[in-house]
């Protein structure tokens, strides 16, 4: 259309310099995000967008206000006009339960008091130690245990524990009780918690309330004591009362100290409270927003109602019993945020696909629908090739994000036709939705989600996969995705800049992003994380609370990174160590103008709806 000619490049960095052009909001007539500059830059969609869209990073971490966390702390864009009554979300989650366990549970007869007033327990319930763990369980008092670089600890505001990334809860359970203590003793000086910063002997702490905090910590930097408005300082020996209170000795002299660089994040979102131990380059912000998606992916098994009626009908109600076989899921998503740029990058990578290819796809999908259907997404491994959504209905980058990690987390999919509720607590908080997931084909890694507001209308949604796959067959596209799915990835080689070794760019108005294959010499496992830290430590600066960076050159012994963030995208950018700052600032130029010759391939800019 005449209204979406690139008069300008407004991207293109003159004299050398990263200041952002100021034409860029006259370049298109629309704009995919009312109100706002972007809609121009290479990968924004140029006929509506798939998403709700978020301004920045920073519209994607902010916490909600009070009177919504009080309520529900999602947002209710989209949802359905009646909210599921608790009938139907027990019966909904007996379904899923059955799935997960192979038992089904019911919550009503799950929160019915016993003879004396405590929850009974059924001794059937499989707990995080069986078998459906699927993993072995560490020793919580080895050294082993405590150098993992990041912990990941979901207890209630009892203090029951419910979820850890390493070890047995029953195990920590006096750890979590000792972290809801530190949280409560806060909230009664009308302080909330957000983060403790670990050194040596002295740590920092973060308050909401303003002031700092001195925190004593060793092996375990967890494990701690506060002293409100005071600072405590140790030397080569804990306090018999502080051995008391804390149930900690020091190391031998020498010893190195794994507290060194540890962040101790809080999130609360009650009734739970999720706390995350890591010494990655990661900032408190990001490490909160991995918090958060832990908490979302409960929320997309138990719905916000039925989490808060749990709770309002017993506060130390054991929470495990309900999550029962659901660990692999978590466990999944947390290996997926620690190799995945899309969870730091708030948004979704789309399989490189010739745009003839990806309308064809979206156009048959669009074309096999039915009126209970809410969502079409095909995706492939953790990228998306198409999406079709119900008009005025968008779907949350991380609802995406929670879709793709259920999948991955399964094997079991590819074995025939599933019919799984599914909550998207983004987009609704309150109930589950029905989704029908299917493999197109044993062979080929193409999976077909179909969302659904009817549970009873599986044979439905089941017809429209048929009609889908006939349609693809009719247009002749089958082969072309075959090919598509030899390829998934593509070499920054064929961006033709010599000193590149990888980027990531992403469309902020889309919410997609676009990242070539990490190669040489990032080829061992420890290498490929080492340069995801050195992505998150340029985005931690880049959006940093309290003093954000836009551009930003990092030259480091073994390569020179840059990253550019404008209200339209972000870019970051490694190099070989041997360039110059003004051959990376000339380079620049180079791999935006091939992202903009590239963008329909690499971009949904066409998405459909019913």
């Amino acid at each position: 259309m005449a209204a979406d000619v690139h008069k300008k490049k407004s991207w293109e960095v003159p004299n050398g310099s990263l200041a952002p052009g100021d034409g860029q909001h006259t370049e298109r007539s629309e704009s995919p995000t009312p109100g706002l500059a972007q809609g121009t830059e290479p990968g924004a969609g140029q006929e509506g967008a798939m998403f709700v869209h978020t301004r920045s990073y920073e519209d994607l971490t902010s916490p909600e206000d009070g009177a919504a966390v009080a309520r529900s702390p999602e947002e209710r864009r989209g949802e359905p006009g009646e909210q599921s009554s608790m009938e139907q979300i027990s019966k909904d989650f007996s379904e899923l339960s059955t799935q997960l366990t192979g038992m089904a549970l019911d919550l009503e007869e799950e929160m019915r008091p016993g003879k004396e007033g405590k929850l009974e327990q059924s001794p059937q319930t499989p707990r995080r130690d069986s078998v459906l763990s699927g993993k072995e369980e560490e020793d919580v008092t080895m050294d082993a245990w405590r150098m993992h670089r990041k912990h990941v600890f979901v207890l209630s505001e009892a203090g029951k524990p419910v979820y850890s990334r390493y070890g047995s809860e029953e195990a920590l359970s006096s750890t979590m009780g000792v972290m809801m203590a530190l949280v409560s003793f806060l909230e009664a000086e009308k302080n909330a918690i957000r983060s403790i910063h670990a050194g040596m002997a002295l740590v920092e702490g973060n308050w909401d309330g303003g002031f700092t905090t001195c925190l004593s910590m060793h092996l375990l930097p967890w494990a701690m004591l506060a002293v409100p408005r005071g600072r405590l300082v140790l030397g080569g020996e804990l306090q018999p009362w502080e051995t008391r209170l804390t149930g900690l000795s020091l190391a031998p002299p020498g010893t190195p100290s794994p507290a060194d660089g540890y962040k101790v994040v809080f999130v609360r979102r009650s009734p739970l409270v999720l706390v995350a131990v890591a010494r990655t380059q990661q900032s408190e912000q990001e490490i909160a927003h991995e918090l958060l998606y832990i908490y979302y992916q409960i929320l997309s098994l138990l719905t916000w109602t039925q989490l808060n009626h749990i709770f309002q009908q017993k506060q130390n109600y054991d929470l495990r019993r309900l999550l029962a076989g659901s660990e692999r899921i978590t466990d999944n998503l947390l290996d997926l945020m620690a190799h995945d740029p899309s969870f730091l990058m708030g948004a979704v990578r789309c399989l490189p696909l010739a745009a003839s290819v990806r309308d064809a796809v979206s156009s048959s999908l669009q074309q096999a629908k039915a009126k209970s259907l809410v969502f079409s997404i095909l995706l492939s491994g953790n990228q998306l090739v198409s999406l079709v959504r119900k008009k005025d209905q968008f779907l949350h980058p991380i609802d995406l994000h929670l879709l793709f990690n259920l999948i991955s987390s399964s094997s079991s999919f590819r074995e025939g036709e599933a019919w799984t509720p599914i909550c998207l607590p983004k987009f609704n908080s309150s109930g589950f939705f029905h989704a029908h997931i299917s493999y197109l084909e044993q062979e080929m890694d193409l999976c077909l989600l179909l969302v659904s507001t009817d549970r009873e209308d599986f044979f439905t949604v089941s017809d429209c996969k048929r009609r889908f796959q006939e349609r693809l067959r009719r247009r002749g596209v089958h082969h072309a995705l075959q090919e598509a799915l030899r390829t998934p990835f593509y070499s920054v080689a064929q961006v033709g800049i010599p000193d590149l070794r990888h980027f990531i760019y992403k469309s902020k108005s889309s919410g997609l992003f676009t990242s070539p294959e990490i190669e040489a010499p990032y080829v061992q496992e420890e290498e490929k994380e080492r340069l995801l830290g050195l992505y998150q430590y340029l985005h931690s600066r880049a959006h940093n609370s309290s003093r954000p960076l836009k551009n930003i050159y990092f030259t480091g012994p073994r390569e020179n990174l840059l990253a550019w963030v404008t209200n339209a995208f972000e870019l970051y950018v490694c190099y070989s160590p041997l360039g110059t700052k003004a051959g990376a600032i000339s380079a620049v130029n180079k791999l935006m103008k091939w992202i903009r010759k590239e963008e329909d391939r690499l971009f949904i800019l066409t998405p459909q709806t019913y």
